[in-house]
């Protein structure tokens, strides 16, 4: 059940599409308005923008180091934004959700307005996203997630970035560790959860995410903070802890084999879940196999594998074993959404063209899997950091067919 001390801020979905509804909830919410813009300049290849982050987070976790001396390609066309309240006087930035960091920042498309709770430190800030980054200085300032507060926040201030067009700065809700060697003359700093546990604002460091698929009309999601939020879920919670294996648990990093139909894909393999990755990265072989079996070829365009309404009719369950519980991916949300293939650089214009969101992850010494938020909205998820642990349950979303 959702802790009294809980809340839930309403997501907005960075994505041209109808105006928000509200989705029905018993906790105390915030909403804010669906964003409709994409990056800048379009997208040309999203598989050359997911698989160049998961391997700088990868060389990241492997050097300890996480700032921002890494190669630029092009960045997710979709992501969750969340409007995030700063200083005294309040002032509103619309920020990307990012579970593979730990570093909130602004001054990307809207500059940060300095307030009477603003407070230089005097340090520098950088960080790489892989697909993105962002350099610039530290400052101390008040935080506001609807009615939850957040006094003396480490955030950086932009004054350098790349590929944030279209969003104001990152909300990093990672784990601690992700922020080493992100800030000068720190060693790790203070996460907002970090702070709203710390401060008393809420009972556990635990955050439910929920997102509605982006192909259905009222796309959007929730962010709990301190809890979950039981109504959204059709099952009960299976929750793995944190792999023990690197570099994987730098990151909300599990285990889980992956099997497409009767064919096994990947066996008790580590990798890691983040909400601002879009597809499902798998290891090579392990996509080689799943090409082969699907029958899909490769499409240069876009990067992404394409299959033929014959062979979409054929497709098989994809089965994501976690904790000892099969998450299913059905062949509907194996695909990416139709009406949305413009997006990905299809420029046809035809929207009866069928692409897979399962790509290669490049390269063997990565991690074995990375699950975007292709995987996310059609599960909920927790991350537990009281507990060490990551929580999923089917949503009323896991078998829609809006695709």
């Amino acid at each position: 059940m959702l802790p009294l001390t809980s809340l839930t801020i309403v997501l907005s979905l960075l994505v041209v599409g109808s105006p928000v509804s509200s989705i029905p909830l018993n906790t105390q919410k915030t909403v804010v308005s669906l964003v409709t813009k994409f990056k800048a300049g379009g997208v040309t290849n999203v598989v050359a923008g997911d698989r160049t982050r998961a391997h700088v987070l990868y060389r990241a976790a492997i050097s300890g180091k996480h700032d921002a001396n890494a190669s630029i390609t092009n960045v997710p066309p979709i992501g969750y934004t969340i409007q995030v309240g700063f200083g005294n006087p309040m002032k509103h930035y619309g920020l990307l959700v990012d579970t593979a960091s730990g570093n909130t920042w602004i001054g990307a498309d809207q500059e940060y307005t300095k307030t009477n709770t603003s407070t230089g430190t005097g340090n520098t800030v950088s960080v790489s996203y892989g697909s993105a980054n962002f350099s610039g200085e530290e400052y101390l300032d008040t935080i506001t997630l609807g009615s939850l507060s957040i006094s003396n926040q480490s955030i950086g201030v932009a004054n350098k970035y790349k590929g944030f067009e279209g969003v104001d700065g990152v909300l990093g809700i990672g784990p601690v560790n992700l922020t080493k060697g992100t800030v000068s003359n720190t060693d790790t700093v203070p996460t907002i959860m970090d702070n709203l546990f710390s401060q008393d604002s809420i009972d556990s460091e635990i955050l439910g995410v929920y997102f509605v698929p982006v192909s259905e009309e009222d796309a959007t999601g929730t962010l709990t903070f301190g809890g979950w939020n039981s109504s959204l879920m059709t099952s009960d919670i299976t929750y793995v802890p944190i792999t023990n294996t690197s570099p994987a648990c730098t990151y909300w990093g599990i285990n889980q084999s992956i099997n497409y139909g009767d064919s096994n894909l990947l066996s008790s393999v580590s990798g890691i879940v983040d909400t601002a990755t879009v597809l499902i990265l798998i290891e090579s072989d392990a996509f080689k196999t799943y090409q082969s079996a699907t029958g899909a070829t490769l499409d240069e365009t876009t990067g992404l594998l394409k299959i033929t309404p014959d062979q979409y009719s054929s497709l098989k369950p994809l089965i994501f074993t976690i904790g000892g519980t099969a998450f299913t991916l059905t062949p509907n949300a194996q695909i990416w959404p139709r009406s949305m293939n413009s997006v990905i650089g299809d420029t046809s214009g035809n929207s009866d063209n069928i692409y897979l969101i399962v790509a290669d992850i490049g390269n063997k010494t990565t991690f074995g899997f990375v699950s975007g938020y292709t995987f996310l909205e059609r599960f909920y998820s927790i991350f537990d950091t009281t507990n060490q642990r990551v929580g999923f349950a089917t949503t009323a979303y896991t078998e829609s067919t809006s695709n």
